[in-house]
């Protein structure tokens, strides 16, 4: 997307300096046609119909452009594609918190391979941060209390700078590390040396099954909770009337603040996990959740959903 945003940038650059030298040329032009003269009086001058026209329909005319243009390129950075590489990100004062699906954990580093979709799902442990790759022409903003989301697709091995774009207290200087973009065999080797603790989904299943979520959600009707299978990506109709969407947000919500959303036919019973669980078991669990409209391979679906 860095062509598209250079682009714009570059249209916008020569336009602003077309037309300030437009404009500095015509106060130069009328100062001197038009100085005070001895035995010259000024004259009244009627408008234009024309000129009036003329100078409020061409400038629209380029802001709208440059609308549709900005339009056209904030909706392409804002829609991930669908089977992007997911990566986990926790940000927390003063350093970059990574996971991969895969179960691999980085810090201030991230490892992704060329000619890949890779979509970002981020979330803050304390304060506002900001996700700044300036070679990729991205910047998302880190917020506590709910996940936001941002993709690229590196076109060139190498290493780029990365950056917390968001004053962030004392030491958010320092709160710089790396993209590190790699031949995708260069990736699969380093990726087959990481964790050997299991995928990001597995051990969301382990912790689902620890915190006892797996006896209300059940996948059959007997269970107190709603059945999570499928319900990642869909809509979920709840008890008030209203219908939402099954997202990150959705699940995250469903774990801390349970009784946010109450799923129709069902109890406000869940017991809330708001300070039980730390941001990263969070986005194990909303993995898990989600393996289970899209079973990986080597994870078994428990067929369980958040109530809420």
């Amino acid at each position: 997307m860095a062509g598209n945003v250079d682009a714009l940038f570059v249209f916008l650059l020569v336009l602003s300096t077309l037309i300030s030298v437009a404009i500095f040329t015509m106060i130069l032009v009328f100062a001197v046609r038009f100085r005070k003269r001895s035995g010259v009086e000024a004259e009244q001058i009627e408008g234009s119909t024309p000129l009036e026209l003329t100078w409020s329909i061409v400038p629209l005319g380029i802001f709208m452009v440059i609308f549709f243009w900005g339009a056209f390129i904030y909706f392409q950075e804002r829609t991930p594609p669908q089977g992007a590489t997911e990566v986990y990100v926790v940000a927390k004062q003063w350093m970059w918190k990574l996971q991969h699906q895969e179960g691999v954990r980085e810090i201030n580093e991230l490892h992704i391979p060329v000619g890949q979709n890779v979509k970002m799902i981020m979330t803050s442990q304390d304060v506002i941060h900001s996700f700044y790759v300036p070679a990729f022409r991205i910047k998302q903003d880190v917020l506590p209390g709910r996940y936001t989301t941002a993709w690229f697709h590196a076109t060139k091995p190498g290493t780029y700078h990365l950056f917390c774009a968001e004053y962030c207290g004392s030491q958010h200087s320092g709160m710089i590390g790396q993209v590190v973009v790699m031949d995708p065999a260069q990736y699969q080797a380093w990726l087959s040396g990481g964790s050997a603790f299991g995928s990001l989904a597995e051990n969301g299943q382990a912790l689902f099954q620890q915190l006892g979520c797996s006896t209300c959600h059940r996948t059959d009707s007997q269970g107190r909770g709603p059945n999570l299978t499928g319900v990642f990506g869909k809509p979920v109709e709840l008890e008030d009337g209203r219908t939402v969407m099954g997202d990150e947000n959705y699940v995250r919500e469903s774990i801390l603040s349970p009784a946010a959303k109450i799923v129709k036919g069902y109890k406000p019973i869940m017991p809330i996990f708001q300070g039980m669980v730390s941001e990263e078991q969070l986005n194990a669990l909303v993995a898990y959740v989600k393996s289970l409209s899209q079973p990986p391979a080597g994870v078994k679906s428990a067929g369980v959903q958040p109530q809420k």
